[in-house]
Protein backbone atom coordinates (compact mmCIF):
# COMPACT_ATOMS: atom_id res chain seq x y z
CA UNK A 1 0.00 0.00 0.00
CA UNK A 2 2.12 3.11 -0.95
CA UNK A 3 2.02 6.20 1.66
CA UNK A 4 -1.23 8.44 1.58
CA UNK A 5 0.50 12.16 0.34
CA UNK A 6 -2.04 13.23 3.74
CA UNK A 7 0.31 11.50 6.31
CA UNK A 8 3.73 13.45 6.00
CA UNK A 9 5.28 16.07 7.98
CA UNK A 10 5.54 19.60 6.63
CA UNK A 11 8.64 21.58 7.79
CA UNK A 12 10.36 25.00 6.93
CA UNK A 13 13.56 26.46 7.61
CA UNK A 14 14.58 30.07 7.82
CA UNK A 15 18.53 30.15 7.66
CA UNK A 16 21.34 32.88 7.39
CA UNK A 17 21.30 32.89 3.40
CA UNK A 18 20.67 30.67 0.16
CA UNK A 19 23.25 28.28 0.30
CA UNK A 20 25.20 25.62 2.44
CA UNK A 21 27.76 25.24 0.89
CA UNK A 22 28.05 28.67 1.01
CA UNK A 23 29.05 28.13 4.94
CA UNK A 24 24.90 29.30 5.41
CA UNK A 25 23.07 27.57 8.53
CA UNK A 26 19.95 27.01 9.70
CA UNK A 27 18.38 29.72 11.92
CA UNK A 28 15.10 28.03 12.69
CA UNK A 29 13.21 25.40 11.46
CA UNK A 30 9.00 24.81 11.95
CA UNK A 31 7.13 21.54 11.07
CA UNK A 32 3.82 20.28 11.32
CA UNK A 33 2.80 16.19 11.25
CA UNK A 34 0.09 15.65 9.90
CA UNK A 35 -2.04 12.09 9.98
CA UNK A 36 -4.89 11.48 7.93
CA UNK A 37 -4.99 14.99 6.78
CA UNK A 38 -5.18 16.49 10.50
CA UNK A 39 -2.13 17.65 12.58
CA UNK A 40 -0.87 15.70 15.48
CA UNK A 41 2.21 17.55 16.76
CA UNK A 42 3.98 20.60 15.77
CA UNK A 43 8.19 21.31 16.19
CA UNK A 44 9.18 24.69 16.59
CA UNK A 45 13.03 25.98 17.54
CA UNK A 46 15.04 28.79 16.84
CA UNK A 47 19.17 27.74 16.71
CA UNK A 48 22.29 29.16 17.06
CA UNK A 49 24.37 29.18 13.98
CA UNK A 50 27.49 30.47 15.86
CA UNK A 51 27.84 33.65 14.18
CA UNK A 52 26.05 36.58 13.57
CA UNK A 53 23.40 36.67 11.36
CA UNK A 54 23.07 39.72 8.86
CA UNK A 55 20.99 42.71 9.01
CA UNK A 56 19.09 41.66 6.30
CA UNK A 57 18.73 38.15 7.28
CA UNK A 58 17.10 40.31 10.93
CA UNK A 59 14.75 42.29 8.43
CA UNK A 60 13.98 39.38 6.85
CA UNK A 61 12.67 36.70 9.05
CA UNK A 62 12.50 38.97 12.05
CA UNK A 63 14.96 36.75 14.18
CA UNK A 64 17.62 39.05 15.31
CA UNK A 65 20.85 38.28 16.84
CA UNK A 66 19.95 38.90 20.42
CA UNK A 67 16.90 36.36 20.30
CA UNK A 68 19.75 33.70 18.64
CA UNK A 69 22.19 33.91 21.51
CA UNK A 70 20.12 32.19 23.61
CA UNK A 71 19.22 29.57 21.46
CA UNK A 72 20.09 25.92 21.59
CA UNK A 73 22.97 24.71 18.67
CA UNK A 74 22.03 23.49 15.58
CA UNK A 75 23.51 20.33 16.72
CA UNK A 76 21.33 19.96 19.34
CA UNK A 77 17.58 21.42 17.41
CA UNK A 78 18.69 18.89 14.57
CA UNK A 79 19.14 16.19 16.77
CA UNK A 80 15.56 16.81 18.24
CA UNK A 81 14.13 17.22 14.90
CA UNK A 82 15.64 14.29 13.22
CA UNK A 83 13.56 12.02 15.93
CA UNK A 84 10.51 14.05 14.88
CA UNK A 85 10.75 12.89 11.55
CA UNK A 86 10.94 9.40 12.33
CA UNK A 87 10.55 7.60 8.80
CA UNK A 88 7.84 10.00 7.64
CA UNK A 89 7.72 11.72 4.00
CA UNK A 90 8.49 15.43 3.84
CA UNK A 91 6.80 18.35 2.45
CA UNK A 92 8.14 21.53 2.00
CA UNK A 93 7.17 24.79 -0.11
CA UNK A 94 10.25 25.78 -2.85
CA UNK A 95 11.64 21.70 -1.34
CA UNK A 96 15.11 21.59 -2.97
CA UNK A 97 15.68 25.23 -0.50
CA UNK A 98 14.50 23.02 2.52
CA UNK A 99 16.41 19.80 1.15
CA UNK A 100 19.33 21.33 0.73
CA UNK A 101 19.37 22.86 4.31
CA UNK A 102 18.34 19.52 6.24
CA UNK A 103 20.36 17.29 3.66
CA UNK A 104 23.51 19.61 5.40
CA UNK A 105 22.89 20.28 8.87
CA UNK A 106 21.87 16.55 9.23
CA UNK A 107 25.21 15.30 7.49
CA UNK A 108 27.09 17.45 10.21
CA UNK A 109 25.16 15.37 12.96
CA UNK A 110 25.68 11.71 10.85
CA UNK A 111 21.87 11.93 10.87
CA UNK A 112 19.76 11.20 8.12
CA UNK A 113 16.20 9.96 7.29
CA UNK A 114 14.19 7.73 5.22
CA UNK A 115 11.13 9.59 3.87
CA UNK A 116 11.08 11.13 0.43
CA UNK A 117 10.32 15.20 -0.33
CA UNK A 118 7.70 16.86 -2.59
CA UNK A 119 7.27 20.12 -2.97
CA UNK A 120 3.77 21.94 -3.12
CA UNK A 121 5.54 25.00 -5.05
CA UNK A 122 5.92 22.09 -8.00
CA UNK A 123 2.49 20.75 -7.66
CA UNK A 124 0.93 23.84 -7.59
CA UNK A 125 2.14 24.91 -10.61
CA UNK A 126 0.68 21.85 -11.98
CA UNK A 127 -2.72 22.31 -10.49
CA UNK A 128 -3.17 26.14 -10.45
CA UNK A 129 -1.70 26.98 -13.81
CA UNK A 130 -3.88 30.31 -14.00
CA UNK A 131 -1.93 31.55 -10.85
CA UNK A 132 0.96 34.13 -11.81
CA UNK A 133 3.03 33.88 -8.57
CA UNK A 134 3.07 30.48 -6.79
CA UNK A 135 5.15 32.37 -4.02
CA UNK A 136 3.52 31.11 -0.09
CA UNK A 137 1.85 34.59 0.68
CA UNK A 138 0.12 35.40 -2.95
CA UNK A 139 -0.69 31.35 -3.09
CA UNK A 140 -2.53 31.52 0.59
CA UNK A 141 -4.15 34.95 -0.44
CA UNK A 142 -5.74 32.94 -3.64
CA UNK A 143 -6.71 30.09 -1.86
CA UNK A 144 -8.20 32.28 0.89
CA UNK A 145 -6.06 30.02 3.77
CA UNK A 146 -6.33 31.26 7.01
CA UNK A 147 -3.35 32.60 8.47
CA UNK A 148 -1.78 35.34 10.96
CA UNK A 149 -0.32 37.18 8.09
CA UNK A 150 3.39 36.37 9.71
CA UNK A 151 5.61 34.84 6.37
CA UNK A 152 8.83 33.85 6.80
CA UNK A 153 9.43 32.64 10.09
CA UNK A 154 9.16 28.84 10.26
CA UNK A 155 6.25 27.39 12.47
CA UNK A 156 3.64 29.83 10.65
CA UNK A 157 5.07 29.42 6.79
CA UNK A 158 4.89 25.26 7.91
CA UNK A 159 1.15 25.35 9.55
CA UNK A 160 -0.23 27.20 6.16
CA UNK A 161 2.21 25.43 3.56
CA UNK A 162 0.51 22.15 5.14
CA UNK A 163 -2.93 23.89 4.57
CA UNK A 164 -1.88 24.46 0.92
CA UNK A 165 -0.92 20.94 0.45
CA UNK A 166 -4.01 19.10 1.98
CA UNK A 167 -5.89 21.61 -0.34
CA UNK A 168 -3.95 20.55 -3.42
CA UNK A 169 -4.94 16.70 -2.89
CA UNK A 170 -8.11 17.58 -2.23
CA UNK A 171 -8.37 19.25 -5.50
CA UNK A 172 -7.36 16.00 -7.29
CA UNK A 173 -9.66 14.10 -5.84
CA UNK A 174 -12.42 16.89 -6.33
CA UNK A 175 -11.36 16.94 -9.84
CA UNK A 176 -10.30 13.94 -10.87
CA UNK A 177 -11.95 11.42 -8.43
CA UNK A 178 -8.88 10.07 -7.36
CA UNK A 179 -9.63 9.02 -3.83
CA UNK A 180 -6.61 9.48 -1.03
CA UNK A 181 -4.15 10.47 -3.66
CA UNK A 182 -0.51 8.74 -2.75
CA UNK A 183 2.74 10.95 -1.90
CA UNK A 184 4.17 8.95 -4.76
CA UNK A 185 1.23 10.32 -6.88
CA UNK A 186 1.47 14.13 -6.20
CA UNK A 187 5.98 13.31 -6.63
CA UNK A 188 5.03 12.30 -10.03
CA UNK A 189 2.97 15.34 -10.61
CA UNK A 190 5.36 17.55 -9.70
CA UNK A 191 7.49 16.67 -12.81
CA UNK A 192 4.96 16.50 -15.08
CA UNK A 193 4.84 18.80 -18.49
CA UNK A 194 2.30 21.27 -17.65
CA UNK A 195 0.17 20.51 -20.56
CA UNK A 196 0.01 17.00 -20.00
CA UNK A 197 -1.26 17.24 -16.09
CA UNK A 198 -4.64 16.18 -16.96
CA UNK A 199 -4.36 13.58 -18.89
CA UNK A 200 -1.76 12.10 -16.15
CA UNK A 201 -4.49 12.04 -13.75
CA UNK A 202 -7.05 10.60 -15.66
CA UNK A 203 -4.86 7.60 -16.10
CA UNK A 204 -4.39 7.78 -12.32
CA UNK A 205 -8.08 7.11 -11.49
CA UNK A 206 -8.62 3.99 -9.80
Amino acid sequence: MSASAKTVVVLDFETTGLSPNQGDRAIEIGAVKLENGKIVDRFQSLMNPGFRVSGFIENYTGISNAMLANAPSCHEVMSRFSSFIDNSNLVAHNASFDKRFLDAELELINAGYTGEFACSLLVSRRLNQETHSHKLGDLVKYHGIDNDGVFHRALADAEVTASLWLLLVQSITDNFQIQDPSFELMQKLSKQPKASVQQFLLKQKR
